[in-house]
């Protein structure tokens, strides 16, 4: 019997009602191993009504009872990390230390809400006219709601729920319907943890679901990870319903590597930034600028790199890379490297034709390398989001910077010199959000906050950190004057002095 996944409103799971269901596969088999239920815009409406209900409640409740449970939470999410990570590689076909990194990365934000307390101070000023103090405090927005990509099913919804919650807001998460398992499997620990019902809800679904929470009248903030063209529509259309917005979009990350470089570092940086998680990252470098004479001795270390990935089912301790996410991703992908040379590519390797034994039927592609790609290429342009690797040529620093520069997308970007003048020079010019020295995926640690540039960013603020703190709550500034007792009526006398 095939597995169904539901809903999980107000503290419990909910079967689906509205008779629809999407496929999950095994990426590795292609098999359906698993149906999710798909929400209609009633079912919806009651997981809203459920965070509403308990908004009234949580959003008075104290600090300390917020940050014990989310203490606990943490302390189940430790203890069943390897629990997740199986459910993340079933679905979403990521070798299991890749997905065990997730879930790490993920305890980050987790780590950062359990000390929220800190973020949560407010100001005072006082004696700013004849006995009138100003304070400001924040205060949560209500019920927030998140929609999560597919590669990243566990740490993309806790880049944005422990904050929201640990700020006193009620959530609702709807995850990619391609990998739901993981996000269920968090609502059980938080509900462990001691989390009441309705603070944390799942629902699953597709563009019904999804252009619900962004006109429900009750939720009051979205935030978004996924691909350039549906962010600037989340943004449009939530920002249109007077909803506060953080869109994170796609990528397409330069890794600039300048002559004087360690080569043998710079490649190693490339293949593990091009090609972890099978290149399905919005941090994944897809473009490495070679500066000067060393592009040939570049792309050579880069290739032998390559071609010893061992690639095979996330589940096999042996492999470390897995398959895509779906057949139809997958073909997308290859068609990139199919149609390259015919755009003045030099194709160094071409991973279209890779399959594994046993696992025919797998969405199963290998590496891809493409030297002297022109910046018109389809392959430099859009984001892939899969294991292929340009490689561009540039003669000086000031080219290769315009390159980068001219991109739509600013997400993160990394340079590897040897130079700390020319490393502080690209820091300060390059237009992106997060960039690295001699680091390739500069994705910040969870006290800084994530966020791109650009086409990869709608909205004011990034996520998680200080940003993520500030966009799940709201400023509000008090004005006080107290009488002083010395002024009080004739016959009440409280000892104070009149003398002054």
């Amino acid at each position: 019997m095939t597995k169904i996944v539901n809903h999980w409103i107000g503290g419990k799971t909910v079967e689906g009602a509205s008779g629809t269901h999407g496929p999950v596969t095994d990426p590795a088999t292609g098999a359906v191993t698993t149906k999710v239920a798909f929400a209609s815009v009633d079912e919806v409406d009651a997981a809203v009504a459920a965070a509403k209900e308990a908004f009234t409640t949580w959003g008075q409740s104290s600090l300390a009872q917020r940050t014990s449970i989310l203490f606990t939470f943490r302390a189940l999410l430790d203890a069943n990390r390897d629990a997740i990570a199986e459910l993340i590689t079933a679905e979403h076909g990521k070798v299991h230390s890749d997905a065990l990194g997730e879930v790490a990365r993920g305890l980050e934000i987790v780590d950062l809400a359990c000390g929220i307390s800190v973020q949560l101070k407010g100001e005072l000023s006082t004696q700013v006219a004849s006995r009138v103090d100003v304070s400001s405090i924040r205060q949560p927005l209500g019920v927030v709601a998140g929609i999560t990509p597919f590669n990243f099913p566990a740490m993309v919804p806790m880049w944005m729920f422990p904050i929201a919650i640990a700020c006193g807001n009620t959530f609702v998460l709807k995850p990619s319907e391609k990998d739901p398992s993981a996000s269920v499997k968090i609502a059980e620990l938080l509900a462990e943890a001691g989390l009441p019902d309705g603070v944390f809800n799942v629902v699953h679904g597709d563009k019904v679901a999804v252009d619900r929470l962004l006109e429900h009248p009750d939720v009051k903030a979205v935030s978004f990870v996924g691909s350039t063209p549906i962010a600037r529509y989340i943004h449009t259309t939530a920002s249109a319903n007077g909803k506060r917005v953080q869109a994170l979009g796609g990528a397409k990350n330069h890794m600039l590597v300048l002559p004087d470089a360690d080569l043998d570092a710079a490649a190693d940086a490339a293949v593990s930034a091009a090609y972890g998680s099978a290149g399905e990252r919005c941090m994944a470098i897809s473009a490495v600028v070679a500066v000067g004479s060393i592009g040939d001795e570049l792309v050579e270390k880069i290739r032998e790199r390559a071609e010893k990935i061992k690639i095979g089912p996330g589940n096999d301790p042996t492999s470390e890379m897995g398959p895509l996410i779906t057949k139809v991703h997958r073909d997308k992908v290859a068609s990139y490297v199919e149609g390259a040379a015919a755009e003045g590519a030099e194709v160094v390797l071409d991973g279209t034709g890779y399959t594994v034994d046993g696992f025919e039927d797998g969405h199963w592609i290998g590496i891809s390398l493409l030297d002297k790609v022109p910046t018109s290429a389809k392959a430099y342009r859009d984001e892939i989001f899969g294991p292929v690797l340009c490689v561009l040529r540039t003669e000086t620093y000031e080219e290769a910077l315009d390159i980068v520069n001219a991109s739509p997308f600013g997400n993160g970007t990394a340079i590897f010199t040897r130079d700390g003048g020319a490393a502080r020079r690209f820091q300060l010019e390059v237009e992106a959000g997060m960039v690295g020295v001699n680091v390739p995926i500069p994705v910040p640690v969870g006290y800084h906050s994530f966020g791109g540039w650009k086409d990869s960013l709608f909205g004011d603020h990034h996520i998680y950190g200080n940003d993520g703190t500030h966009f799940y709550t709201r400023g509000k500034v008090v004005t006080t004057r107290w009488p002083d007792p010395a002024d009080a009526p004739a016959g009440v006398d409280l000892g104070f002095p009149r003398n002054h």
